[in-house]
């Protein structure tokens, strides 16, 4: 049976069987990237789902917003409050889909380009800063362990 760390000063707590839980520390880690990513894009008004939205559409020109959705797995009904909020702010131009009049075709706006570039450098300051302790094949290999976790259907 695997030792139980204790706590070994007043200021520790031992945190018992959650040192084992990969979910634990996938929670905990989430926090510190998401706390320091809202710092390094202080002033933008940028937050990550709309970063996230913007590289979506900087890399895949005239992407219907449903495949946007879909790709970072935002429901339908928040979807059209996020895209309204960049357009509300000259970041994205919507445009009626040709292939289909229903749906919505994306691209960056001018000043969406612009912000997306400002964006993408403090993110990338800020992960080089924030994971410096880690060396590149070790940043490639957590990236990739990551990517293998997938929700599984039931």
């Amino acid at each position: 049976m695997a030792s139980v760390p204790t706590a070994s000063t007043s200021d520790e707590v031992a945190i018992g069987n959650l040192d084992g839980l990969v979910g634990y520390h996938l929670r905990r880690a989430s926090a510190v990237v998401g706390n320091d990513f809202s710092r390094a894009l202080d002033g933008t008004g940028i937050r990550q789902v709309l970063f996230n939205i913007l590289s979506i559409v900087n890399a895949n020109p005239g992407i219907n917003q449903g495949a946007v959705g879909r790709a970072l797995g935002i429901q339908r009904a928040n979807m059209v409050s996020l895209i309204n909020e960049l357009v509300d702010r000259d970041l994205l131009d919507r445009k009626t889909a040709a292939e289909d009049r229903r749906a919505f075709s994306l691209t960056l706006a001018p000043g969406g380009e612009a912000m997306f570039k400002d964006c993408l450098s403090r993110t990338r300051a800020h992960e080089d800063q924030l994971l410096s302790d880690l060396g590149p094949g070790e940043r490639t290999a957590l990236i990739e362990l990551l990517s293998r976790i997938k929700a599984k259907e039931r």
